[in-house]
């Protein structure tokens, strides 16, 4: 096995195929709405990460109806993941976060909730409440982090507004209520090394998440890092670069974390640059192609 496949996970563990839904609700972010910064991250754009999901204005209840009607059909599938994708999805009244919530849980067909969030916007209750939820509906629970980078030079660039240890601390937090955690992460950072990616690798393999999600380092439009791009501020990566240090990421990643994607996608009109003008696929078999040549796997390198 060369690395530790979403897919194969989702069949251990469910015994078929299960697809995730996406969730797109009102919320915002520290790093936008005034508490940290105004700005955001120099990557995000308006619309967040949401770019395959339905309009925020119709109910939770809706949406997921609408994707588990269209993913069934087109998959025959019968178990899905409701993953409140968008923005910081814990940063908002506690009563608000758990009616949304809840809106999914009675749904026989969902087998997991996947919450997407910032490391420094998950406290005790939000814990707390989905342990709960976990226990009573038998239930998997994963909050997906966006992290990109545990150096902290990095983050600052990035204009993240959180640390590394905020990241641990999360991570710290979900252990204890028995929750699982995802790690966001980008490999073509310019201003990094491979040698940065590598430790990147390390740090998540020995605080023990339970995912990852790669993602290349795409521009959007009407961005702070769109506006670096188009005044060459900023001189990204190339194809083999991203590669060379996927791989790397992969070799010193621990075998048993779950690698839910390699790369990630964007809406060819939203963005200046992304993937290197290549499909997503072509580049995830050049990894694939250059491990099995190499004789690289997951965990390789790790002592």
């Amino acid at each position: 096995m060369l690395y530790y496949k979403f897919s194969n996970y989702l069949k251990e563990l469910y015994g078929e195929k299960v697809y995730k839904i996406p969730i797109n609700i009102v919320c915002s972010c520290p790093n936008r709405d005034g508490t940290k910064d105004t700005k955001g991250c120099i990557f995000c754009g308006d619309d967040g990460a949401g770019f395959e999901t339905i309009e925020n204005s119709i109910p939770i209840k809706i949406q997921l109806q609408k994707n588990i009607e269209y993913m069934g059909r087109k998959y025959k599938s019968k178990k899905f993941i409701a993953y409140f994708q968008n923005y910081s999805n814990t940063y908002l009244p506690i009563n608000q976060f758990k009616y949304n919530i809840e809106q999914v849980i009675t749904d026989k067909r969902v087998c997991a909730i996947y919450i997407a969030t910032r490391p420094d916007c998950i406290f005790d209750e939000h814990c707390a409440y989905l342990k709960n939820i976990k226990d009573m509906y038998h239930i998997d629970i994963v909050v997906e982090f966006g992290l990109q980078s545990t150096n902290d030079d990095t983050l600052l660039f990035l204009n993240r507004h959180h640390t590394f240890s905020d990241f641990k601390k999360g991570v710290e937090l979900l252990k204890k209520y028995n929750l699982e955690v995802c790690a966001h992460m980008i490999n073509d950072i310019p201003t990094e090394s491979i040698d940065d990616v590598i430790n990147s690798a390390k740090e998540l393999s020995i605080l023990g998440v339970n995912q990852v999600k790669c993602h290349s380092l795409y521009v959007l439009k009407n961005t702070q890092l769109g506006y670096m791009y188009e005044n060459d501020e900023i001189t990204l990566l190339e194809l083999q670069d991203f590669i060379d240090r996927t791989i790397a990421f992969l070799e010193y990643l621990d075998k048993n974390i779950v690698v839910q994607r390699l790369i990630g996608r964007a809406p060819k009109e939203k963005t200046l640059f992304c993937n290197f003008g290549r499909n997503w696929r072509y580049i995830v078999e050049k990894i694939e192609k250059q491990m099995i040549l190499e004789g690289s796997y997951q965990g390789i390198k790790i002592l």
